[in-house]
């Protein structure tokens, strides 16, 4: 029985092969050398035989083993082969089951315990089956009444809060009709806010709490909502009077109604949405040229005088102008309405909180990040105004030509609205309605019109100036009358856009563009050559001509300058460049003349070198007359008075008066004081230099201030280098011991006075001049290249050449001019005045 038990628990029981399920009952354990081999030797040895080895595959197959027997030719020898491979199999399990034995024995012990175990199990299993069910019985009455009792203490729980809702709603329901029935004979005592309180209040039982379906709460329902109604239509004509009137108590009273109902943000949305329409509309009405035509009366082109093309008839087009205008006013007075009505409203939501629970009411309405409710409205305003404007520009010409050439008067409307909301929303502490970027984008919606008016305004003055400097002609001069003609347009220019800084700068940037054409234009008709630079004849053709440009350019120089003299100081830096242009080309009509003139008179002066300074005598100290070059350097001055500076300085007179210098006053005033500075400095070179000669020299400086003063400019408003003629004249008188403390050295240059010093000392204290061996013009161009120093480094060396001399000679005695010179020199090269420097 052992066997079939063993089979039955083999876990390869399951094999086709009879050998293979052998291989279970390996038990090493139980192998000794007497003993048979082992499973797994005979198996191994079944392996190796041919005939038994397919028995141990797992796809053995009788019918096949049986088809290759038979067909083999031996089928007697494989059934013995086969039969003794049984034989030793059956050995092999009967030694392997008498040698595992005891554990069999063991494990039928076990078995029969556990069937034991489970007979036990399976009676307490019954009798605790047996108690559930008595416990079942026991306990399902018991819990039956328990979930019966509980429903019903949930309906009653269920029914007692209905009903005590309920009569909450009908209470809460009668004191609001109360409220609305005392306030019937009063209505401005109603508090809305408080009904507002109790109508929500109502709402929210019967919503929470599903009063629906109860006919005394859906009465009264129905009656709250009635009254809900009346409510929203009282709070709003609260809300939007209070807006419009700016009455923060009213637009506060409405917008704790509608909080209290729970629609402030619907409400606030609403009304932003309305105001944002009626700004729309406002922009939209106002360019309606069909309107416009309604409004003004016009024959067969109806009122106004508009044609269907948007173009007015003849005579009708003043009528649609002025309505235009105001319809224009008309639309930023609603503009400035809709904006400071927004404010007003964000202003009061911003500041006021619930009573109750303290919340702000404008986070009930802008969340974080949202823009505020004035930035919107703006933001809509400007996108439709600039939608309208650019529509008027190039669908209308009519409109385009009014406001281009009243561009100065619609930037006044647009300035004046964002003055009177800024002004009107100008609060401490809130938020104002427009910043800057928000003026910055309603100007630029008018933006398209400011260029062309700009361009308009360029286009007229430039059109003038071509008319008046015709580039085709060269030869002729525009009049007086014509220039007049041009300032007095620009002056118009100006004058039309003065109230708003802005638009001046910017038609004060045409201008100087303006100007710079004239300068062109002028530069063009400038003569040159040697005609416009003779000075020994009267005046030429060309030489009056360039004196017309000069006083032209002068006179729109000075002008122009009068206009924005009470400007800001950026409009006189935008003119700046372009004035520069004008004064430029003024001085360039006539500074090769006046550079001849001074050529003329510094070579008259030059011939001071050919007198004699140095006779000795009474004769020639009480000799009255002007020296021959100075007579000569006076019959210049005189000529260049009569024939020149006549032409140039009409108009100076009057400049004079008035305390402004003009261009041609300058360049006399700079040849005067050239002229003056030439003489000091070619009087300090004469040498030698006696008595009567300083007397002569001092007539001669008396008889050039004369004619300096009386043919080319006031002497005494010469400065330095008038000071310099009056204080070389006692000089040349002083002691050579006196100079050093002579106080009239510092209103001279040091090269003046160390020049003149050469005339006292002796002959082999050579000059820069005679060192170098120049020629006094010469030696006078090198001094206008020179500052002080470098002059004083060339009398330096000539002195040290002097005091070379001596010492080689063995002398030990200098000069007394050789000291002063040294000791002047140093000291005065340090205290000159910047501008002889």
């Amino acid at each position: 029985m052992a066997s079939p038990a063993a089979f039955q628990r083999s876990p390869t029981s399951s094999s086709s092969s009879p050998l293979h399920r052998l291989s279970t009952f390996k038990n090493p354990s139980s192998s000794t050398a007497a003993s048979p081999p082992p499973p797994s030797s005979l198996l191994d040895s079944f392996a190796k035989d041919p005939i038994l080895s397919t028995f141990l595959s797992p796809f053995f197959s009788s019918t096949s083993f049986s088809s290759a027997a038979l067909s083999s030719g031996s089928p007697a020898s494989t059934a013995e082969h086969l039969l003794q491979a049984i034989r030793q199999l059956d050995s092999q399990l009967r030694s392997h089951v008498l040698s595992n034995h005891p554990l069999l024995l063991t494990q039928l012990s076990s078995l029969n315990n556990a069937e034991l175990s489970l007979s036990t199990l399976r009676s307490s299993i019954s009798s605790l089956q047996s108690s559930l069910r008595r416990v079942r019985s026991e306990l399902s009455e018991p819990h039956n009444s328990i979930l019966s009792k509980t429903v019903q203490f949930s309906n009653l729980h269920r029914t007692s809060e209905l009903l005590s809702h309920s009569i909450r709603t009908i209470r809460l329901s009668k004191k609001l009709r109360d409220l609305m029935a005392s306030a019937e004979a009063e209505p401005e005592k109603l508090d809305l806010a408080k009904a507002a309180q109790l109508h929500n209040d109502i709402l929210t039982l019967c919503e929470e709490y599903d009063l629906g379906g109860i006919d005394m709460v859906d009465e009264e329902l129905n009656a709250a909502r009635d009254i809900g109604i009346r409510l929203r239509s009282e709070a709003i004509k609260v809300l939007e009077r209070g807006m419009e009137g700016l009455n923060q108590a009213e637009v506060g009273t409405g917008l704790q109604v509608f909080y209290n109902l729970g629609e402030l943000g619907g409400t606030v949305e609403q009304l932003v949405n309305k105001y944002k329409g009626m700004g729309v509309k406002s922009v939209s009405v106002a360019l309606d040229m069909k309107a416009i035509s309604a409004g003004g009366g016009g024959g067969g082109f109806g009122p106004g005088g508009i044609r269907g093309s948007g173009t007015p008839q003849i005579g009708g087009s003043g009528k649609a102008r002025e309505a235009l205008w105001q319809r224009m006013g008309s639309c930023m007075d609603q503009l400035h309405s809709i904006i400071v009505a927004i404010w007003h409203l964000q202003r009061v939501l911003s500041k006021k909180r619930d009573p109750f629970t303290h919340v702000l009411l404008l986070d009930e309405v802008i969340k974080e990040g949202d823009p505020m409710l004035t930035d919107r409205v703006w933001e809509a305003l400007v996108k439709a105004f600039a939608t309208q404007m650019k529509s008027a520009f190039t669908a209308s010409s009519f409109v385009k030509e009014i406001f281009t050439n009243g561009y100065p008067k619609l930037f006044s409307m647009m300035e004046n609205l964002l003055e009177r909301i800024s002004c009107d929303t100008d609060v401490k502490g809130v938020l104002p309605a427009i910043i800057s970027e928000g003026k910055d984008q309603m100007v630029a919606a008018i933006e398209t019109f400011q260029m062309a008016f700009l361009a308009s305004c360029l286009s007229r003055l430039s059109d003038l100036v071509n008319s008046v400097f015709p580039v085709s002609s060269r030869g002729s001069v525009p009049s007086k009358e014509q220039v007049s003609r041009i300032l007095s347009r620009i002056q118009e220019e100006i004058e039309a856009v003065q109230l708003d800084a802005r638009l001046t700068l910017l038609v004060l940037r045409e201008i100087s563009k303006v100007l710079l054409l004239i300068a062109e234009r002028a530069e063009y008709q400038i003569s040159t050559g040697p005609e416009s630079r003779q000075v020994s004849g009267p005046a030429t053709p060309a030489q009056v001509k360039n004196f017309a440009l000069c006083q032209h350019l002068q006179e729109i120089h000075t002008r122009i300058t009068s206009m924005i003299t009470g400007l800001p100081t950026i409009a006189a830096d935008l003119l700046s460049p372009s004035l520069g242009a004008i004064y430029g080309v003024a001085c360039d009509s006539v500074t090769s003349l006046f550079q001849a003139m001074i050529d003329c008179l510094e070579s008259c002066i030059l011939q001071i070198h050919d007198q004699n300074f140095s006779a000795l005598g009474m004769d020639a100290a009480m000799d009255n007359n002007a020296s021959p070059y100075m007579e000569e350097l006076q019959k210049c001055i005189l000529h260049f008075r009569s024939e020149f500076l006549s032409r140039l300085l009409p108009s100076s007179a009057n400049a004079r008066t008035t305390g402004t210098e003009t261009i041609c006053m300058r360049l006399v005033r700079s040849m005067a004081s050239r002229v003056l500075i030439l003489f000091i400095r070619h009087a300090s070179l004469v040498r030698p230099l006696s008595e009567s000669g300083k007397l002569r020299m001092a007539r001669d400086m008396a008889e050039l201030e004369l004619a300096v003063g009386q043919n080319l400019f006031p002497v005494e408003q010469l400065g330095a280098p008038y000071r310099a003629l009056r204080a070389f004249r006692p000089l040349i008188f002083l002691e050579t011991s006196q100079l050093g403390a002579s106080p009239l050295l510092q209103d001279l240059p040091p090269s003046v006075i160390l020049h003149h010093l050469y005339s006292r000392g002796p002959e082999e204290l050579q000059s820069p001049l005679q060192r170098n061996k120049l020629t006094h013009l010469q030696y006078s161009l090198w001094l206008d290249s020179q500052g002080e120093d470098q002059i004083w480094k060339g009398i330096k060396a000539t002195l040290d050449d002097y005091a070379a001399k001596i010492r080689a000679r063995g002398d030990k005695e200098f000069s007394p001019v050789y000291p002063l010179m040294l000791r002047l020199g140093s000291s005065l090269s340090e205290t000159a005045p910047a501008s002889q420097k």
